[in-house]
């Protein structure tokens, strides 16, 4: 079980959407406490938004649902990692989400294995909830 005493947790979501909603539920159930965020309204910079994305190939930093992604305006295999976070900062629903601040350890996308890992907890890693729901659909509203 977590201990609540040693760990700072920001969960940055698209509010309203299924995907996140499923996420937080999952965490919840396992009395892991986070402070939520709205994505959207959060103030990046380059410099805060880049260090969620340490690591990353530029594809993986997209919100794949998001309509831009979608319907192909914005081709990501041929765009440089500097100018991918300076769309997102414009539109952040591009991020892929959710965003996560575990003491300071900034994480793109919901991976148990690493929350398991920074929050010294066991959730099942099998559960699939690093997608979008097909119900959602992503818009800026």
């Amino acid at each position: 079980m977590a201990n609540f005493a040693f760990y700072n947790f920001i969960f940055y979501e698209k509010t309203g959407c299924s995907g996140n909603a499923k996420q937080k539920e999952l965490l919840k159930n396992h009395n892991i406490s986070f402070t939520v965020k709205s994505l959207l309204d959060e103030k990046w910079t380059f410099e805060s938004l880049n260090e969620f994305f340490k690591g990353l190939e530029v594809k993986d930093m997209f919100n794949p649902f998001a309509p831009q992604i979608k319907d192909e305006k914005i081709n990501i295999l041929n765009i440089k990692k500097d100018e991918a976070i300076n769309l997102m900062i414009k539109e952040p629903i591009l991020i892929k989400r959710p965003l996560l601040d575990i003491n300071g350890i900034k994480l793109c996308g919901f991976n148990l294995e690493q929350i398991n890992k920074l929050l010294n907890v066991n959730i099942d890693t099998n559960k699939k909830l690093n997608t979008c729901s097909s119900s959602d659909t992503c818009t800026n509203v």
